[in-house]
């Protein structure tokens, strides 16, 4: 591809897809995972495309918090907003060392740089007042009543399993550093940034940001990146290969091409489930109705052929 047909994609990586079982969580096991998601990603530059990559972070947070509780007493609590900052930096320093040794080895001159990313929320946001969104470990009662009586944390019962925080999930508004992301694509970087949806900040009438204990959506904050860097698509990784209706039942049928007309309609038919698909089926209907002008939603392994439109699921206008 000459520099102008260079087309701009931002894939998103979901946070549990570094941990592949219960028995692989460890950091040498998280980036075995991340080596191997950054070798389908450097087919796709091999092949011309300019990529931003953005991440989750849902079982990373996890980690972080249960060693803040075990040390309880002995170090200070680290705040929600620098818990999603602190995984911003190592997962992002796992990618840019596996992108790195992977350029490398195939002779690209290429470099991934890591942005500690800011997203916008309104403070205003619904989501404050009603937090819905599970962090943490279980706990049982007594516990529970304990850290809402001293924290003043929400927890709500989860499934018979314990109780958990739960923290807000308000949408996220504008990237702040959408401007020095785009500048770096535009000089040829590998940009890792928005990694866990972004950390969440709001704004007083001075400009001023400010940390809010939340957590973003990953998926819909790489929606507004997507847009504000003007990518050209929007890719979502995940566990399968393609968007099913009845997934999971005897008349499961896979889709390879979706118009957000179509994935309207299927989201009232409750095809996709909540903290599952329906989150990136709804950011690529935003990314596409702000102006994007496709979106693909697929498993690392089928990326090159997704993108080739051999498999995965494309969502067009």
């Amino acid at each position: 591809m000459k520099k102008s047909d260079t087309k701009t994609i931002v894939i998103a990586i979901g946070g549990n897809s570094l941990i592949k079982d219960e028995t692989h969580r460890g950091v040498a096991d998280q980036y075995a995972a991340v080596v191997e998601t950054v070798n389908h990603i450097a087919d796709l530059i091999a092949r011309g495309f300019q990529v931003v990559v953005t991440h989750g972070n849902g079982p990373q947070v996890g980690f972080i918090l249960l060693r803040s509780e075990h040390s309880r007493g002995l170090l200070h609590e680290v705040p929600l907003d620098s818990i999603g900052a602190d995984t911003q930096g190592a997962i992002g320093y796992q990618i840019q060392q596996a992108a790195h040794n992977e350029f490398r080895r195939r002779g690209m001159k290429k470099s991934a740089v890591t942005i500690v990313t800011q997203a916008l929320v309104d403070r205003n946001d619904p989501a404050f007042q009603k937090p819905t969104k599970p962090i943490g470990q279980f706990y049982k009662k007594q516990e529970a009543d304990d850290r809402m009586r001293v924290e003043k944390w929400t927890m709500v019962e989860d499934a018979g399993r314990g109780w958990r925080r739960v923290v807000a999930s308000p949408k996220p508004i504008r990237i702040i550093e959408a401007d020095a992301i785009r500048q770096l694509v535009g000089d040829g970087y590998i940009v890792v940034a928005a990694g866990g949806g972004g950390i969440p900040v709001v704004e007083d009438e001075q400009g001023n940001l400010t940390g809010a204990a939340a957590v973003i959506d990953k998926d819909l904050a790489s929606a507004v990146l997507a847009k504000e860097i003007a990518a050209d698509m929007l890719v979502i990784s995940t566990a399968v290969e393609k968007v099913y209706l009845n997934f999971g039942k005897p008349d499961q049928k896979a889709l390879d091409r979706l118009t957000v007309a179509e994935a309207r309609q299927y989201m009232k038919e409750g095809h996709f489930k909540p903290g599952s698909m329906l989150p990136k089926i709804m950011a690529c209907i935003q990314f596409l109705e702000n102006g994007g002008s496709e979106a693909l939603i697929t498993c690392p392994e089928a990326l090159p052929a997704a993108l080739e439109g051999k498999t995965g699921t494309r969502i067009v206008p």
